[in-house]
């Protein structure tokens, strides 16, 4: 059956999903969850309007790329409902708040419980189900609490190398239920594992359904767990229902789909063939990246750091970013691809004296955290508009944000698989120079350690599929 089937078992005519993503590699990463599985989708990167729409008339599924993830509660409430309200008139039945798949949040910064009062005051419903474990990911939910593999071990969520020292929001709990309970005063409640197993999801649902609306997580384990919070979630939607979520809402609907008859058997996106150069900006702080940037140092890549001193200090930013830049041109004329980085994991001297560096010249962390952001795009600005590469990747979700923001495209979609959760993607733009441009928009924890040569080099030319293996592996 085709994407625009309306019977009584297909899928109804319009959008499918609506989602806004609290920052944009999260963004990407749903994006390419949702069109790997075969369903029509794009990405904008500023609220569309009804011209930029009509570019895209066959798509199912619409995003839109955000930074609320690491926004005060006072910035939601004041950007949030224009936002949602814009999503919803586009007439999906579930309007998604994508977050990310660590749930990384706090009462004061990126609150997924603010996010979720906002949405649900916007769309209603009776219930607001939740789906964060993403088994493709390595992120796994059992009895609500979260489990994250990291190179084949997997943690607690609170025990996380990474996410248990966040320097924003380290996560302290893994219970799922308590740790947005901080966040928000709606009732929570949660479709366990024992439950969907014993066959008792549809009536523990409607049980916990109510006026109220109340956030009910589903947990989930394996792909067969994935499917079913996917069937809960699509029968019981109703007209209107807003969810927070990571990715795994968009696998998770997928894999319903797919059992349906919707969907390809086996989903999947072209691979990736290789460039000769690339550019890279990183603000990343994780050891994910950190590997990565030390592969890519002795793999043809020139590695710079970023002297964080002179870049945040109004008087010596401008010098810092010429500087930059012309490393980044002598690189790519002898033939290599140049990496700007701020940070080379969590235990970088420069990381740890980061906060003293910023309060020497007046400045609270979340300010200065940005203002790198701001120079790593002007950096990466700087290197397109002078036509020196066509590929570029942003390592860091908010530094994602600033560079796409700093680049003049209103759009992207999936151009080719890469690795699970950071693809290929291709901008759209009113602008030749951007129109076209080569994006990689990569979390801090994802992708292999030679992640860097694999944006580089491309993989073998076989669809890469939805398990982020090449067909022929």
């Amino acid at each position: 059956m085709t994407a625009g089937a309306s019977s009584a078992g297909g899928w109804p005519a319009g959008l499918l999903l609506a989602y806004y993503g609290d920052d944009f590699t999260g963004s990407t990463d749903a994006l390419e969850a949702i069109t790997a599985a075969g369903v029509p989708s794009v990405l904008f990167l500023r609220l569309p309007t009804d011209e930029m729409l009509a570019r895209f008339s066959g798509v199912r599924c619409v995003g839109l790329a955000g930074s609320s993830r690491g926004r005060s509660t006072d910035w939601m409430d004041a950007e949030l409902p224009a936002v949602f309200a814009r999503l919803k008139a586009l007439g999906a039945p579930i309007l998604h708040y994508k977050v990310c798949s660590t749930f990384d949040s706090a009462p004061h910064v990126g609150s997924i419980g603010r996010a979720v009062d906002l949405g649900v005051g916007a769309m209603g419903g009776r219930w607001s189900p939740m789906v964060v474990g993403v088994p493709r990911l390595g992120r796994f939910q059992m009895f609500g609490n979260l489990f994250v593999t990291v190179n084949g071990t997997t943690y607690r969520l609170d025990r996380h190398p990474t996410m248990s020292r966040h320097p924003v929001t380290p996560m302290d709990e893994a219970d799922l239920c308590r740790h947005l309970a901080r966040q928000t005063a709606r009732r929570i409640d949660l479709i366990d594992m024992a439950q969907i197993r014993a066959g008792a999801a549809d009536a523990r649902r409607a049980a916990l359904e109510g006026d109220d609306t109340p956030v009910v997580l589903i947990d989930v384990m394996d792909e067969d767990t994935l499917a079913e919070a996917g069937r809960l979630i699509w029968e019981n939607r109703g007209g209107c229902l807003f969810s927070a979520s990571s990715s795994g809402l968009q696998y998770a609907l997928a894999a319903h789909w797919r059992r349906l008859g919707l969907l390809p058997a086996q989903p999947g996106l072209p691979a990736a063939v290789g460039v000769p150069q690339i550019a890279v900006v990183s603000g990343s702080c994780s050891p994910v990246t950190a590997a990565q940037i030390g592969w890519a140092r002795t793999h043809g890549f020139h590695t710079e750091r970023l002297d964080l001193s002179r870049a945040l200090d109004p008087a010596g930013r401008e010098a810092e970013i010429a500087r930059t830049v012309e490393v980044a041109r002598t690189t790519l004329g002898r033939g290599e691809s140049p990496v700007i980085y701020s940070a080379e994991g969590p235990d970088d001297p420069h990381v740890l004296a980061f906060d003293q560096t910023a309060g020497a010249l007046g400045l609270t962390r979340a300010d200065a955290a940005r203002t790198v952001g701001t120079v790593l795009a002007e950096i990466m600005r700087r290197m397109v508009e002078a036509r020196l590469v066509r590929r570029i990747m942003v390592a860091g979700g908010d530094s994602s944000g600033e560079v796409m923001e700093a680049l003049n495209a209103f759009a992207l979609d999936i151009a080719a698989g890469l690795a699970p959760g950071a693809p290929l993607c291709r901008a759209w733009s009113d602008d030749p120079l951007y129109d076209g441009l080569e994006v990689v928009l990569k979390g801090g924890q994802m992708g292999p350690t030679d992640f860097f040569t694999t944006v580089r080099d491309g993989l073998p030319a076989a669809p890469v599929l939805a398990t982020g293996r090449s067909a022929v592996a």
